[in-house]
């Protein structure tokens, strides 16, 4: 299950968020060359659904990914996680209850007896939930998903909570808020202490934990946490020039580096100081024959290499983001759309 689920959860944010959306919308108005993207309709919701409905029950092959403090912490994943221990780790797991939650708000038809949502209830229950929380209190295990997991964590809360008018999203949501508080806790503990981003373009980036991270903060009216993570942002990135995108990707990424801190600057800085701040900083992306093919996977069976499907996926969101900060740039959604199809 690992190949796929991290891929399957890029490709559906951007298949179901406002990227696609804008993506699409630019594509039917204009005559630059944009591609036509894929459209997420019942069928192919459905077909995506089956994948996190099977794995987030799945307990075996996992990566536990933990630290042993004695053999007393030898347990099961299940044991150990009683919620997120399915898809092979935990983050994965996490992904997979935010995208079926993400689908049965667009497609509720899909779960007509009940069968999804009966299992999301056996699974989030204030015991488990106790159990998954001690496991971060752990003094072996504080650090556990810093950041990506986190930031996960957070996107599927924030889908719950949004979902107002659903009796049942909101029982989960309420369930959940002592994960996502002491989350929100380890982020407040760690970022005044970060000296340096994280640069990579796989997990532990940090402008991409920073950027879903804000998206909850806002959506649910956290402003010390919006705050904390503006002022850090800014500390951290305001000041960067020439980001170097020409030496982008690395053999297995599924994020770019250079565009996942432009996308996350994108959401902190008005437009006109975003504009100048990228003129310095990624200046590449003003010009209209930029020219960025989409990574090429040579073997989707190995397990790390065919993370560059995802890194078009993610490319596509951030390119898709820039360019509507911008007002709209017809090459900037052309790339986003070309990277969208290619995988």
């Amino acid at each position: 299950m690992r190949t796929p689920i991290c891929n399957l959860m890029l490709l559906i944010a951007v298949l179901l968020t406002s990227c696609q959306q804008e993506i699409k919308k630019e594509a039917e108005k204009s005559t630059s060359g944009i591609p036509q993207v894929p459209t997420l309709d019942v069928k192919l919701a459905e077909r995506i659904l089956a994948l996190p409905k099977g794995c987030i029950v799945q307990e075996y092959p996992n990566k536990l990914g933990q630290t042993l403090g004695s053999s007393g912490d030898l347990k099961t994943p299940k044991e150990l996680r009683p919620i997120f221990y399915g898809c092979f780790d935990w983050h994965s797991s996490v992904h997979g209850y935010w995208s079926i939650i993400k689908i049965l708000k667009d497609f509720p038809e899909l779960d007509s007896n009940g069968q999804v949502r009966n299992t999301l209830s056996e699974h989030i229950t204030d015991e488990h939930v106790a159990t998954e929380l001690a496991f971060f209190k752990d003094e072996n295990n504080s650090n556990f998903e810093r950041t990506y997991g986190w930031a996960w964590l957070f996107t599927l809360q924030k889908e719950l909570t949004d979902w107002t008018e659903d009796h049942q999203a909101q029982q989960w949501a309420d369930m959940l808020q002592p994960l996502a508080s002491e989350l929100v806790r380890k982020y407040e503990e760690y970022l005044p202490k970060l000296t340096f981003p994280i640069r990579t373009g796989t997990h532990d980036n940090t402008a991409f934990g920073l950027s879903l991270s804000l998206d909850y903060a806002r959506s649910t009216g956290d402003k010390e946490f919006e705050s904390l993570i503006v002022t850090h942002a800014k500390r951290l990135y305001e000041s960067d020039k020439g980001c170097p995108i020409h030496y982008e990707p690395s053999g297995h990424d599924f994020l770019s580096p250079c565009l996942e801190e432009a996308y996350l600057m994108s959401k902190i800085m008005p437009e006109a100081e975003f504009s100048v701040w990228l003129e310095d900083f990624l200046p590449q992306l003003m010009d209209e024959n930029l020219q960025l093919e989409p990574a090429k996977v040579t073997d989707r069976s190995d397990g790390h290499l065919v993370h560059l499907d995802g890194l078009n996926f993610s490319r596509s969101t951030c390119l898709s983001g820039i360019a509507s900060k911008l007002g709209g740039r017809d090459h900037l959604k052309r790339l986003a759309a070309e990277h969208l199809t290619y995988s």
